[in-house]
């Protein structure tokens, strides 16, 4: 049986804090001297990005809206990802970035769907039934729900997160490295 029939006509849409690089509990990523990435989330982003026809980060930086931190560090952090990511042969389609410090204030704010629908504006073959949402929240989870996609969540700081251990999703993993496995093994 194959993982969904992974082909390059799907899309993969990825948080970053706690799936490509390592939180810092009750923090944020300020500065790329801060920015770690987890063990194996770097190796397996050539498999990912061979496996699906579209890959995008999608991540909540409430950091900025909160002036912990300017768009300019986030920028930065986002340049090293990127640069990291080059290294290894891998070029995502686009990295959006929710910074309002309140989820009223954006319809981009997951689990509001916009950076999805950015995505789709840009790149109007984006599927969302054949998308697939990797993330490490409640949040993550309810965005990939709300568009109809899979959801993959990775074990961590908020696995105990309320109403997240009872939350149907297509797929628990404990990295981004289990779930490239998986991929290649059924894709």
């Amino acid at each position: 049986m194959k993982l969904w029939s992974i082909n390059n006509s799907w899309t993969l849409f990825l948080d970053r804090d706690g799936v490509i690089n390592r939180r810092i509990p009750g923090e944020y990523i300020k500065n790329v001297g801060e920015f770690e990435f987890l063990p194996g989330s770097l190796e397996v982003m050539p498999l990912l990005r061979e496996k699906f026809g579209r890959l995008f980060i999608v991540t909540n930086q409430k950091g900025v809206g909160k002036g912990l931190m300017t768009a300019q560090d986030l920028e930065e952090v986002h340049a090293y990802m990127l640069a990291a990511f080059a290294e290894k042969g891998v070029v995502p389609d686009g990295v959006y970035a929710a910074t309002a410090a309140k989820l009223t204030d954006t319809s981009n704010h997951k689990p509001n769907p916009g950076m999805a629908l950015q995505a789709q504006t840009a790149f109007p073959k984006v599927d969302f039934s054949k998308s697939v949402m990797v993330g490490d929240s409640l949040t993550d989870m309810e965005f990939g729900l709300r568009l109809d996609m899979r959801t993959v969540l990775v074990a961590g700081k908020f696995e105990d997160e309320a109403g997240l251990r009872d939350l149907e999703v297509d797929l628990r993993v404990g990295n981004l490295a289990e779930f490239g496995r998986i991929v290649f093994d059924y894709a």
